[in-house]
């Protein structure tokens, strides 16, 4: 049986729910005897973001038929593997979720997940998540009391920002569509509908800045307001700490552990 020699698919998590590679997945290299006939619909793998648990080497997959095997491989940045598993089941009815874990031969982190699933036909799908993340250590700029304007003066902290930016994006375009998601914070201070909408001007202004001075990749901006602090606070506290903006580089959406769900905004290119 022959595996595709490029996987074509990169699975976007969108939020936490279960998403089904039904359409897109018809544009791998993947092998069908016809079952769909019987079981009325191509072969599918959902994840739910949410069971994907890199901590602790494990995520969990669903199948929309019955499931006959499962392999697992995973890589770190410099594409050397990290694990590689492979689960035998016996007729795992359709929808019923699968358990998947690996042992790590190092400290890597992962960069990239491939998924091969087998139905009971010996049709497969196969899948790619790319975990990839950084954040970009930076100075912070300062903005004035309530505006989100870039001053001249803060202006030598955003060219050594994309410097930085730029670097770990020629480092690691290998690994996909790689992305700068920017996201804003503020502290206590004022209404938490007033700092909502103050974070998420001053993170546009910020990824305005990048996309003018020449940042190519696709640039996002978000507002956390004082949902996701560094510092837990009191309402009403000034703590410099919760004032910052975040420059995170990733393939996929980066997750949220804390704060509320971001609706990310991208920049029109030009």
């Amino acid at each position: 049986m022959r595996k595709p020699f490029v996987l074509a698919l990169i699975l976007t998590w969108m939020g936490s729910t279960s998403m089904a590679l039904s359409e897109q997945a018809t544009s791998l290299d993947t092998k069908d005897n016809g079952s769909s006939h019987r079981f009325g619909d191509k072969l599918q793998i959902l994840i739910d973001r949410s069971e994907v648990d890199l901590e602790h080497h494990r995520l969990q997959i669903r199948l929309n038929r019955p499931a006959a095997r499962i392999e697992l491989k995973v890589f770190d940045e410099s594409h050397a593997p990290l694990a590689e598993n492979t689960v035998e089941l016996k007729d795992s009815p359709a929808g019923k979720p699968i358990l998947l874990s690996w042992t790590p031969s190092s400290e890597e982190p992962v960069a990239r997940i491939e998924i091969y699933a087998y139905d009971t036909d010996d049709n497969w799908v196969a899948v790619a998540i790319v975990p990839w993340s950084v954040s970009i250590p930076h100075q912070e700029v300062l903005f004035e009391t309530d505006k989100a304007d870039i001053r001249k003066s803060e202006e030598p902290k955003l060219e050594e920002s994309l410097h930085r930016i730029q670097s770990a994006v020629s480092s690691h375009g290998d690994l996909g569509r790689i992305q700068l998601f920017i996201a804003g914070h503020t502290d206590t201070v004022g209404t938490a509908a007033y700092n909502l909408a103050l974070s998420r001007r001053r993170a546009r202004a910020i990824a305005v800045w990048f996309q003018s001075h020449g940042l190519g990749i696709p640039i996002a901006y978000e507002g956390f307001g004082e949902t996701a602090p560094l510092v837990e606070t009191k309402d009403e506290v000034d703590e410099p700490r919760n004032r910052r903006v975040d420059y995170i580089l990733s393939v996929e959406t980066p997750s949220t552990k804390k704060g509320r769900a971001p609706s990310w905004r991208y920049l029109k290119s030009d």
